[in-house]
């Protein structure tokens, strides 16, 4: 039955609208670029019609091939139909099955523009069929590759990437045994699209880069700038935006010299969404601007439209967005059925609500927005397009979500979420399962909503690695999309002013330990870290394991102690006051203004400490622990916790403090007693615009004194050097005295070498060496790194860096240090070090010994300020 009945008239009087944005960079859409369009256009090449009798001249059929190419590439898509189909009759009436198996081919590829896909199929299958018949020569194999390219063309039109992928592996295979070049590169390209369809996108990235080492040498294609925009398409996706655009600016560079409108502008359009998830949003608007400009495809303007309309929302420009919307009106209403047309439907509704929802401004009517998606909903179902349909169906079942027709609301979502599990796009059925939870939540069924969320949560899970590089693309915000839903079920298991279950609270901790491994793998946009489920009491009988949780309206707190029940505290704080609270401390800790009085950090870090530990002292003190594990959310990472403060002392005088950024990836083996050997590297030289760090040539030698060393200073710490010492050598110390910077971004964490610098992903291969697999780095010590000003989630990139090293455990700054009280913290760190290894101490841990070594630096009155000694913590294992 149709769906046409879904257009009910009271959505003329919704009352309220706001919507979530699916993509903002419309990244659904069908993988169609205009790159494409121009090579279809390309390969529209009508046979030559043999001299016959039935023919009258050989002019007459060149005539009718050129013209069909005209009409075709100027989009007037009937008339080149009616001429393939006369050319197609005239191949008939002599029995050529090679012609109409070529003109049929072709007309699949119109057909396909004109969005009348049965007539498409009908038309490959009869070139198919008609190739059948036909002997094995290299003009019938070349006919057949060619036809497969378009079926594959057409079954990932409809969301069939998997068939899509499978035939056009056969269009290669094909291509190779007629030795057509062209033909191999065009098929491994479209191989590559529908990989990042499938969402593998590291092995479309490793398809691509080996078809543009085999184009580099080449002259310059329409071919050579497709290769190149699909590899900056799919480095953007997994976060790569720098390599994304040099790579885009290159295919600008050959399509200008190739004089290719469309093609220029395909380059452009990719830049430009390059440069927004870059944050450079006026540079985005220029390129998509000038894309739109230079193009005359209206599929392609409508697509880049979209884009500039949801940009211009998120950058509150309501002017502009209001001028642009008839725009895309006027040519969405030329666009024939296919499913960028419902795409495009889909991310315009979508917009158009975001915008009401930040600034109270409609366009368009909240009926016309309801027409919006009743004619996606309408066409992605004469399409038979199943992924489209779950799409059109689940925002529109979020329109009546925000217009509170919660029975509405359901109904659709749940016809959502049935075609989406049924087609096994898990990547948008967590989506309708959040949605389900939401609206039953409303409907005050509590246990119902619990269960809805916990399996949006565990399909999260589950598509773990797809949606590490899938949620790097805007339209997969990470903040946006995926983190609420794992804060609102939590919000569920606590509700306030009622005793929770211990089975709650476990669950309730679980989901907040994952949701930091979630933002983990969003970080590094892929799944790289391995999970080691603990239990804490068995790593650590004396350490005390604190999980916060900040929700909305108040701050969660939930405390293990070894061998007892889960303990709840609440703090009713909102989000707003402990963000304020926290940028208050860190400024005291960071601006030299504010430094000046240790009073400006004191009167905020007892604030936090009184939300966080003040109500279970007793409980600690009780327990006889002696180190606190803390699983920090949010902005509570931005300071240190060991200079909590209790209105008499700090946290370090009682207790060693740890930070697990997630419990499941602490690695549970105690640092090795033995001889201690360290690997030391630094610079002290001023290097690539960074300023001298003198004191560092101070730290090493001290360090050497203390524990032996092989040291690789300024010259000799290259990244080549580095990456052989740690190869061929078994240091479980490694401790790097550099500038460095951590970043809520992947590509702006790194650390500084002589000669380069070492993000937070190659971090991962120069420490990782086969060699050391059974040999682990026991701790890595950054000793002059620091959070990147003006980020307020760049601890993100602190734990990353630490995570992806490899290393059980990490000490690192949060911010730079004075070079004296770096060189004398990290002396006594490593004398505390060393007698642990001597066995004098069996209560010693690389916490413990941290802690002394902020205690003795603490004492020193030159140095007590926290500023001095607070910046260092300790990630991961703190055994």
């Amino acid at each position: 039955m149709k769906i046409k009945y879904l257009t009910y008239l009271t959505l003329v009087i919704l009352a309220f609208i706001c919507a979530i944005w699916i993509e903002k960079t419309s990244a659904s859409l069908p993988y169609y670029t205009n790159a494409q369009r121009q090579i279809e256009k390309r390969d529209l090449v009508i046979s030559q019609v043999s001299a016959s009798s039935q023919v009258t001249s050989e002019i007459t059929a060149n005539r009718l091939e050129e013209q069909a190419q005209e009409l075709y590439e100027t989009g007037q898509f009937q008339e080149a139909i009616d001429l393939l189909q006369q050319l197609a009759a005239n191949y008939a009436s002599q029995s050529d099955e090679l012609g109409q198996a070529r003109v049929w081919r072709n007309l699949a590829l119109v057909y396909r523009q004109t969005g009348d896909f049965a007539k498409a199929n009908e038309a490959i299958t009869n070139s198919l069929n008609r190739l059948q018949t036909q002997s094995d020569s290299a003009e019938k194999k070349r006919i057949l590759a060619q036809a497969f390219e378009v079926k594959g063309l057409l079954q990932l039109s409809v969301g069939q990437p998997e068939e899509a992928l499978d035939t056009w592996k056969q269009a290669a295979e094909i291509y190779k045994q007629v030795g057509d070049l062209t033909g191999i590169t065009k098929s491994q390209i479209n191989q590559a699209q529908a990989l990042q369809r499938l969402g593998l996108y590291r092995q479309a990235i490793e398809t691509l880069d080996q078809i543009n080492a085999n184009l580099k040498t080449q002259p310059d294609t329409p071919i050579k700038v497709k290769g190149m925009q699909s590899l900056g398409i799919a480095l953007r996706v997994v976060g790569e935006l720098n390599r994304s655009q040099k790579v885009l600016q290159e295919s600008l560079a050959i399509s200008q010299k190739l004089s290719d409108p469309e093609l220029i502008a395909s380059s452009l359009s990719g830049l430009g969404n390059t440069a927004r998830l870059q944050k450079r949003s006026q540079p985005a608007l220029d390129y998509y601007r000038n894309a739109l400009q230079t193009s005359s495809s209206p599929y392609f303007q409508t697509r880049v439209q979209v884009n500039i309309l949801s940009l211009l929302i998120e950058e509150k420009k309501w002017q502009d967005a209001i001028k642009l919307v008839p725009q895309i009106q006027s040519n969405l209403s030329q666009l024939p059925l296919s499913q960028i047309a419902i795409n495009a439907r889909i991310n315009l509704a979508n917009s158009l609500m975001k915008m009401g929802q930040q600034g109270d401004v409609y366009p368009l009517n909240k009926s016309e927005i309801a027409e919006l998606l009743a004619t996606a909903v309408e066409q992605a179902e004469n399409l038979n397009d199943k992924r489209s349909l779950a799409y059109a169906l689940g925002n529109f079942g979020r329109l009546y979500e925000q217009n509170k027709q919660w029975g509405y609301a359901k109904e659709l979502t749940e016809k959502a979420l049935l075609l989406a599990q049924g087609m096994k796009a898990y990547d948008i059925a967590y989506r309708w399962q959040w949605q389900q939870g939401r609206i039953l939540k409303q409907q005050g069924n509590r246990v119902g909503a619990i269960a809805a969320y916990s399996e949006a949560v565990n399909t999260l899970q589950a598509i773990r690695s797809d949606l590490a590089a899938i949620s790097s693309e805007a339209q997969f915000s990470f903040q946006e999309s995926i983190e609420p839903v794992y804060r609102e079920l939590v919000d569920l298991l606590l509700p306030l002013g009622e005793k929770v279950a211990e089975s709650d609270l476990k669950k309730a901790r679980d989901l907040i330990d994952s949701l930091q491994l979630a933002e983990l793998d969003n970080f590094f946009k892929d799944a790289c870290l391995k999970i080691h489920p603990v239990e804490i009491d068995k790593i650590d009988p004396k350490a005390a394991v604190l999980s916060t949780i900040i929700l909305r309206d108040r701050l969660e707190v939930i405390l293990a102690l070894p061998g007892q029940t889960l303990r709840r505290y609440t703090a009713m704080v909102s989000q707003e006051e402990i963000e304020e609270t926290i940028k208050q401390a860190r400024d005291a800790l960071t601006v030299p203004r504010l430094q000046l009085s240790v009073k400006n950090f004191l009167a905020p870090s007892q604030k936090v400490y009184n939300w966080l530990l003040a109500p279970m002292e007793t409980e600690l003190a009780n327990s006889g622990v002696q180190t606190l594990v803390f699983v920090l959310d949010g902005v509570l990472r931005n300071i240190p916790m060991s200079a909590l403060y209790d209105g008499k002392n700090y946290l370090v005088d009682r207790y060693s403090v740890a930070i697990a950024p997630s419990l499941k990836l602490v690695d549970s083996q105690p640092l090795a007693k033995g001889k201690l050997e360290v690997l030391t590297a630094g610079l002290s030289e001023a290097r690539q615009g960074f300023s001298p760090l003198p004191g560092v040539n101070v730290e090493l030698e001290k360090i050497a004194r203390e524990v032996d060393t092989e040291k690789l200073l300024n010259q000799s710490f290259t990244t080549s050097n580095f990456k052989t010492k740690v190869k061929i050598s078994s240091f479980p110390i490694v401790h790097l005295a550099t500038h460095g910077q951590f970043s809520s971004e992947a590509n702006d964490t790194f650390i500084l070498t002589w000669d380069n610098r070492i993000n937070a992903k190659e971090l991962d291969s120069l420490l990782r060496a086969d060699t050391r697999v059974n040999n682990p780095i026991e701790l890595l010590v950054l000793s002059a790194c620091q959070t990147a000003t003006g980020d307020k989630r760049a601890v993100l990139g602190l734990t990353g860096m630490a995570m992806r090293a490899g290393a059980r455990s990490t000490v690192a700054s949060l911010w730079s240090v004075n070079d004296d009280a770096t060189a004398l913290l990290m002396i006594k760190f490593y004398e505390e070090l060393a007698v642990y290894q001597g066995k004098s101490r069996k209560d010693m841990t690389k916490a413990s010994a941290l802690r002394h070594a902020q205690q003795a630096i603490l004492q020193n009155k030159n140095f007590s300020h926290p500023y001095y000694w607070a910046a260092f913590i300790l990630v991961g294992n703190w055994l």
